[in-house]
């Protein structure tokens, strides 16, 4: 009897895996799709050959605690190109990563929400071990929303973390992942370096 147990449970997280990589594989086919549709996008059809991403690994995709920050300063977050972009810390997510206890903080950017349509946007740039070697050395985003936290809770993905578009081209206003969101592992997940020629506008 608790060989049949094992074995359907080891079906169970078989398929579960198999469909997480297939979600996974559909939400890459469009992110490349976003950047042929997208008009100001730094990447042609011929540059997508050089976006690389790590393996799907479901291990990377946490449930995290959240706590919501109230009163909190606008501060300014520098960009790649020299300019400022006014945020604010909108909450502190906590949650075990390979063994190990981790904290981010998220953002949000003042003037995006003031506009009804990107009102519930937040915004988590991160930097880890892998910068600059295996993935983009000024660190990669996650976008989230306020509606993706639910009792108290987030889901936070980093199969689906990306690099800015200033890891492509020059002359874009990228913020700068602030250094107190730093994970000091390395998070083998999401998207890689793009081994392409950087643009220069």
């Amino acid at each position: 009897m608790k060989y049949l147990l094992l074995f359907l449970t080891l079906i169970t997280f078989n398929c579960t895996a198999q469909d997480y990589k297939a979600m996974l594989a559909t939400h890459r086919q469009q992110y490349k799709a976003d950047f042929i549709s997208d008009k100001h996008s730094p990447l042609k059809e011929a540059d997508l050959q050089n976006l690389h991403f790590f393996d799907a690994d479901s291990t990377y995709r946490v449930n995290a605690e959240v706590e919501l920050l109230t009163n909190q300063d606008v501060f300014s977050m520098p960009t790649f190109n020299g300019a400022q972009q006014a945020y604010v810390k909108y909450a502190v997510v906590k949650f075990m990563l390979k063994g190990k206890a981790q904290q981010l903080n998220i953002y949000q950017n003042v003037s995006l929400s003031k506009r009804p349509e990107f009102a519930g946007y937040l915004f988590l740039p991160f930097l880890d071990k892998t910068n600059s070697e295996e993935s983009y050395g000024g660190g990669r985003y996650i976008d989230l929303k306020t509606t993706d936290i639910k009792n108290g809770y987030i889901e936070l993905d980093f199969n689906k973390a990306y690099n800015p578009y200033c890891a492509y081209s020059d002359g874009y206003q990228c913020p700068m992942p602030p250094r107190e969101n730093y994970l000091d592992l390395k998070v083998k997940a999401g998207e890689k370096q793009y081994t392409g020629e950087k643009k220069h506008l």
